[in-house]
């Protein structure tokens, strides 16, 4: 799709006109002047991404890359003159060369010039009047406007940058995006059922309006302004698959007998929904789920030049989200997000080498999660569950996790979250001979005020231990394996203070060599709680006895240590140093060396630590037990606390630091011939200080305790993870040419580390989320929930490929405009051209290998109510070759022996691999002088092909997993079939 880019070129904060501006995109070149206000603009810019240079003599030049996109702010340009000795040296440079001449008629008709055309194959041949002029046809008179009488590539007279008098640049435009279940695939289903395809719309209004403010008399030279606002209603289905019990089953008919159920199951089991799929698919249910997205958004920007040595500009975003949808039991969960961004800046000009910038910033997000029973219908309470919250807004039933496979019962959690950022920032830039220095810094102090719980209505976990039957047995008597729950001191408000310092400087050695080096440092505190209510673990040495400390009185019982209100010490020490160099080692060569080395902190760390530290005893419940004859636990009174287990859930270590990145990187660029250019790219990552989670004094079940009063039950976080990654990249691009470019891109990586939780994303507990049917038996957390070890006392074993490690992965772009150069049929006439040129057509390729996965022994951690952390053992058998219907072969793991920890590493099963295809085709149809139509359609997943997330690779306890996990090796999900939307945007 084409987009308008148009931007304003200023010296000393004044407008310049003349500069000329040059747009790149491969070999497209399209050049513009700007104009006495200083305003250039370009009409139909190819969306992505254009080299955008500016250039005049007596000035330095100014070169950018920038994405050009519908609806995009305008482009700001601050030039600096150059030094009399270097306008001197130019000079010298300057030869006198015989400039044609052009005339513009009297008559209104195109001016007339003898100059040779560009493509022209020869300076003797001359263009006829009446061919399709080039864009390069637009010359200049007087050497600063585009003189609209000259091309018809210009604008038109009396609007853009032709405008006649001293009237400003107003553009706008309006879009509409329409897509609709009729033009989408049917959901692809897991139990190769079908299912009636859900009925659904999505419609998209976008209009955006930029130009300057006049008002006469009152603010005739007022600021430009840009406002953009988007509305939004969607819906997008999917198909869920799952197994849940049959109607024999519910009424206690198992194959092993007959269970009469408690009350408490009985009441549960209603909202399960009854099998609806036949056959020998080993998912018995499915069903269509919609999700409903309604977003209203606005943009605006405001930019106004004061003076000859000030700029003032700023905006403000709003967005308000609201969506709705159903989970597989039906129940409908709704959230509303409202955000609000505002931010204003100035710039200073000291002197021509001087610049100083400083700005303030205020963003607001607010967020309400309301799940189906909340205020509604109090689930536990009539089954006659006690020990949770009964709280109305956390009504509903408690979590039900099945070793076996049955889909979990679970639901959203109610939240009620507003979160504030104030954040003021400073920069100064020097530019000095061949130097271009840096120096900045910004303050940022956030505040997060929560008002929600943990997990208030618990969980259970049934593994078949209790009756040695199977879990659904366990469930029917009503006797869990494993029970947790957190809730109280539901209102909590965090506070952090972020800093951060950097010096950058530029510096061009030699034409054919510049070096950037720099020095940052970075801050962020550890988060602390309004009111002191933060609890940590005091622990004596070895893990031999703990105690709580908390935020409002934070000195140690135990060790008598005096901690931060934190409860963790900071860590000031995030110095960052960094370099890279751009190189051409052959002057006059295309082959351009670029490297560099940084080092990068993560200061995200301390929120979801203070999320749980202040869920923990004595300012809440809190309590994850596994149930034996000393600590009786079941559906009736299940949350229960044990002597022998610690009454918290989590702590962190005191001295925790924050963890960080050195990354090293060699690219080698060079042309070949055919508008070919390559890439060669090796990338290097260094992580230290990553996040690890381990459960202390635990031991392999059926090994003896060997510190039976040892506290246990919680989860200890640290900082001793390591990771690093390993990348090769070859790019293959040809530039635009004839209307056709194209890049493929391969790269060959391996990542491999021990955290918990590396870069954001990491291994999780469970290989299979729960809300798709696959990851039934497994512990309900997020996909970035973080992974306890296996062994405390061999973190080392937790040594294994990243979740991320794609070892494989390509992708490839295309792109066809039609009726670019003779071959393409660029002189076409009549109703053929009209038809057939300018039509884009692009596709994108991604071709990957499959994603790591864990296995898991879904049994709980002796003494704890941890599941999901032991991984099953080995048996030697081919793991990928799998029985009939099934992807992964459940005979290549077995239980791990008594007294033993499960051999089968961490990661250690390949996902399934990943194809997406998706396609573009669009055109721009000019129907007047100043109003362009954009039609464009979009395909994801154009060849409809099936393509799965993930595989389970939960196993259930027992001897013969084999035969008591039966959905190990099933696909969890499918991606996304083909969809189809249409965007008609109209350009003014």
């Amino acid at each position: 799709m084409a987009s308008e880019y148009h931007g304003r070129v200023t010296f000393g904060g004044l407008p310049l006109p003349g500069a000329t501006v040059t747009a790149t995109q491969g070999s497209q070149k399209v050049v513009a002047v700007s104009d006495q206000q200083g305003l250039y603009s370009f009409a139909d810019l190819a969306d992505g991404s254009w080299e955008i240079a500016i250039e005049m003599q007596c000035f330095s030049p100014m070169e950018q890359t920038v994405i050009v996109a519908p609806n995009m702010p305008a482009g700001t340009w601050e030039l600096k003159l150059l030094s009399l000795d270097q306008i001197m040296t130019e000079a010298k440079k300057v030869k006198v060369e015989t400039k044609p001449v052009l005339t513009a008629s009297t008559d209104g008709s195109p001016a007339k010039s003898d100059a040779p055309k560009p493509n022209d194959n020869s300076a003797e041949k001359q263009k006829p009047l009446d061919d399709t002029p080039s864009p390069s046809d637009g010359l200049l008179v007087n050497g600063s406007v585009n003189n609209a009488a000259t091309s018809q590539f210009s604008l038109a007279p009396a609007f853009g940058n032709s405008r006649t008098g001293k009237k400003g640049l107003y553009t706008g435009g309006l879009a509409m995006i329409l897509g609709n279940s009729a033009l989408d695939a049917r959901p692809f289903s897991l139990s190769g059922q079908s299912t009636p395809k859900a009925e659904y719309n999505r419609l998209t209004f976008v209009a955006t309006v930029g130009g300057p403010v006049l008002i006469p008399h009152l603010l005739p030279h007022g600021p430009n302004f840009f406002v953009a606002y988007q509305r939004t209603r969607k819906g997008d289905a999917t198909t869920l698959s799952g197994l849940v019990p049959t109607e024999a089953e519910r009424s206690g008919d198992l194959p092993s007998g007959i269970v009469t159920p408690v009350i408490q199951a009985k009441d549960l089991l209603k909202l399960y929904p009854l099998p609806n799929v036949g056959g020998n698919s080993l998912y018995n249910y499915q069903v269509p789920v919609i999700t409903d997205t309604h977003l209203d958004a606005l943009q605006t920007r405001l930019d106004k030049t004061l003076g000859n040595k000030n700029q003032l500009y700023g905006g403000f975003a709003f967005q308000s989200l609201r969506s709705s949808g159903s989970n597989f039991f039906g129940f409908l969960d709704t959230t509303d997000t409202l955000g609000i961004n505002t931010n204003v800046n100035w710039v200073h000009r000291f002197s021509h080498q001087f610049f100083l910038t400083t700005g303030y910033k205020f963003s607001r997000l607010r967020t309400q999660v309301v799940p189906n029973f909340a205020n509604r219908t109090n689930i536990s309470g009539e089954a006659g569950i006690t020990g949770n919250n009964q709280d109305p807004t956390n009504w509903g039933p408690p979590t039900l996790i099945f070793s076996s496979g049955i889909y979990s019962l679970s639901d959203a959690q109610s939240s009620f979250d507003r979160n504030d950022t104030n954040a003021v920032s400073f920069s100064g830039e020097w530019h000095h001979n061949r130097h271009n220095v840096t120096l900045g810094g910004d303050f940022r102090r956030q505040e997060f005020n929560y008002l929600s719980q943990e997990n208030p209505r618990g969980a259970f976990t049934f593994t078949g231990i209790a009756t040695g039957v199977s879990d659904f047995a366990d469930f029917l008597h009503g006797i869990p394996d494993t029970s947790s729950i957190a809730f109280g001191n539901a209102d909590k408000y965090f506070r952090q203070s972020v800093y951060d310092a950097y010096l950058t400087d530029d510096w061009r050695l030699r034409p054919e060599l510049t070096v950037n080096f720099g020095l940052r440092w970075e801050y962020g505190a550890p988060i602390t709680e309004l009111k002191g209510r933060l609890v940590n673990l005091d622990v004596a040495s070895g893990f031999s006895a703990v105690a709580p400390v908390l935020g409002s009185n934070p000195t140690g019982a135990l060790t008598g240590e005096r901690y931060p209100s934190s409860l963790v010490r900071p860590d000031r020490r995030g110095i960052e140093p960094r370099v890279a160099l751009s190189w051409r080692p052959i002057p006059g060569s295309s082959v351009v060396v670029r490297a560099g080395y940084g080092v990068y902190d993560d200061t995200s760390v301390y929120q979801a630590t203070a999320l749980r530290m202040a869920q923990q005893s004595p300012l809440s419940k809190s309590l994850s037990v596994q149930n034996s004859a000393a600590c009786p636990q079941t559906l009736t009174s299940g949350f229960n606390q044990c002597s022998s287990i610690v009454p918290n859930t989590f702590a962190i270590d005191p001295n925790f630091r924050v963890g960080y990145a050195q990354t090293w990187q060699l690219a080698v660029q060079s042309d070949l011939p055919g508008a070919l250019q390559m890439t060669a790219t090796y990338l290097g990552i260094k992580g230290t200080r990553g996040v690890q989670e381990f459960l202390p004094n635990t031991y392999p079940n059926g090994a003896v305790n060997p510190c039976p009063l040892c506290p246990t039950g919680f989860v200890f976080r640290t900082s001793n993870g390591n990771s690093t990654r390993e990348a090769g990249t070859i790019q293959l691009r040809r530039r635009l040419r004839s209307g056709f470019t194209a890049s493929l891109q391969y790269t060959y990586s391996k990542s491999i580390d021990d955290d918990s939780v590396l870069g954001g994303q990491g291994p999780v507990a469970t290989a299979s989320n729960t809300g798709n049917g696959a990851g039934a038996g497994s512990t309900p957390q997020s996909s970035t929930s973080p992974a306890t070890a296996q062994n405390w006392l061999d973190l080392n074993a937790e040594r294994g490929p990243s979740t991320f490690d794609q070892r494989n992965l390509m992708n490839a772009t295309i792109q066809y405009t039609s009726g670019v150069g003779l071959g393409g049929g660029a002189l076409l006439g009549g109703w053929r051209g009209k038809l057939l040129r300018r039509w884009t057509a692009t596709g994108q390729i991604t071709a990957a290998s499959g994603l790591p996965e864990t296995p898991i022994y879904l049994a709980a951690v002796t003494g704890t109510g941890v599941t999901g952390s032991i991984r099953p053992s080995i048996t030697g058998a081919p793991l990928y070759a799998a029985p009939a219907g099934l992807h992964l072969n459940p005979a290549a793991y077995e239980a791990p022996l008594a007294g033993e920890w499960g051999d089968a590493g961490r990661n250690s099963i390949t996902g399934p691999g990943q194809f997406v295809f998706n396609g573009q085709l669009q055109r721009s149809f000019r129907l007047k002088d100043r109003y362009n139509l954009d039609f464009r359609v979009d395909s994801t997943n154009l060849l409809n092909h099936v393509v799965f997330t993930s595989w389970n690779t939960t196993l259930n306890p027992g001897s013969n997993p084999a035969l008591n996990s039966p959905l190990f090796g099933l696909p969890a999900a499918a991606n996304a079939m083909r969809s189809l939307q249409t965007t008609i945007r109209l350009r003014f």
